[in-house]
């Protein structure tokens, strides 16, 4: 048990002390460090497998427990600087898409026509050279990171600069 701790203790201090951030190579518990978790800027998010989703608190798939999901993680932090982590995860998964412009880029059908996004659709914003993206309400609010700094909710898509439009609810995929 000592040699375990000393080891993730070690592939920690080194990842941290680099100025290029890399994954740690050292023992299975310590092989799951990657530099996505010491700086989210530094790199995409891997696909986790489906048995360990439940390790991320994840919405079960459907529009409606996307939106329950971020109901549920109002006020929440750490997803901060995280949107299209957040709204995978919202939907039971991760690392489908590297940013929020990624998954604009790759989704469809995008509406850009002023209409209302029907509950757990996709909206997205060109705010960054990453995007922003949320998850509608269905009645022409949003719920997202970055709503005062958290995960919040707004009455309108308009509440971020430049919206770009929505996509349908699904699970994101590639």
């Amino acid at each position: 048990m000592r040699i375990r701790r000393l080891l993730v203790g070690t592939a920690v201090a080194a990842a941290m002390a680099g100025a290029a951030v890399a994954p740690a190579q050292a023992s299975p518990l310590s092989a799951e460090i990657t530099a996505a978790d010491i700086n989210p800027a530094a790199g995409t998010f891997t696909t986790v497998p489906e048995s360990d989703l439940s390790t991320l608190g994840a919405g079960d798939g459907t529009p409606a427990g996307a939106v329950a999901w971020f109901k549920a993680k109002m006020g929440s932090t750490a997803y901060q600087g995280l949107c299209e982590k957040a709204v995978e995860n919202a939907y039971g998964v991760t690392g489908v898409w590297a940013s929020a412009n990624a998954h604009w880029n790759g989704a469809s059908p995008k509406h850009t026509d002023g209409s209302r996004p029907p509950k757990g659709a996709f909206v997205y914003w060109n705010i960054s050279q990453w995007g922003h993206v949320g998850i509608a309400d269905g009645n022409g609010g949003i719920y997202a990171s970055s709503i005062g700094g958290k995960i919040g909710h707004a009455s309108s898509v308009n509440y971020f600069n430049n919206y770009r439009g929505w996509t349908p609810a699904a699970v994101p995929h590639q």
